[in-house]
């Protein structure tokens, strides 16, 4: 039997490269891990398109995990996902932080949140979700146990 490994990353289109960068390496702390323009056979056999340009963004979490982001040079579509929490299909991701009170303060000023940080019913965890750059749904998590 064929087992998963190990989560390699999660990939992300965005409209403003710059943006979405800064967000998870200044707002966030993830670090540059890659930066490559791709383009040929390769990738539009990857993507299944034809003539695709495009820019990827690895950036690295503390605990090693990915994050990618990529833009697209040469598709004009501007449509941001308009997606609910509770659309099928991918909806949103969770990270852990150490402190979520002061995360939040952080991000409060920047972003819009749903409410702040909550008790999970079990006791095990704080949790806030919001509303990113591209207007993406994520999650913040503070493990208390």
């Amino acid at each position: 039997m064929h087992k998963v490994k190990d989560f390699r990353h999660i990939g992300i289109t965005v409209q403003n490269l710059q943006k979405g960068i800064n967000f998870f390496v200044k707002d966030l702390g993830f670090k540059i891990h890659k930066k490559m323009s791709e383009e040929g056979k390769y990738i539009e056999n990857m993507l299944n398109l034809h003539n695709v340009k495009v820019v990827t963004v690895k950036l690295k979490a503390p605990d090693g995990n990915l994050v990618e982001l990529l833009k697209f040079k040469n598709f004009p579509h501007k449509k941001k996902w308009q997606g609910k929490i509770f659309y099928t299909g991918p909806t949103h991701f969770a990270l852990t932080v150490k402190n979520l009170n002061s995360t939040y303060k952080k991000l409060n000023k920047k972003y819009k949140f749903n409410a702040p940080p909550q008790y999970s019913p079990d006791g095990y965890a704080k949790v806030t979700f919001f509303k990113g750059p591209e207007n993406l749904h994520i999650e913040l998590v503070e493990l208390l146990k």
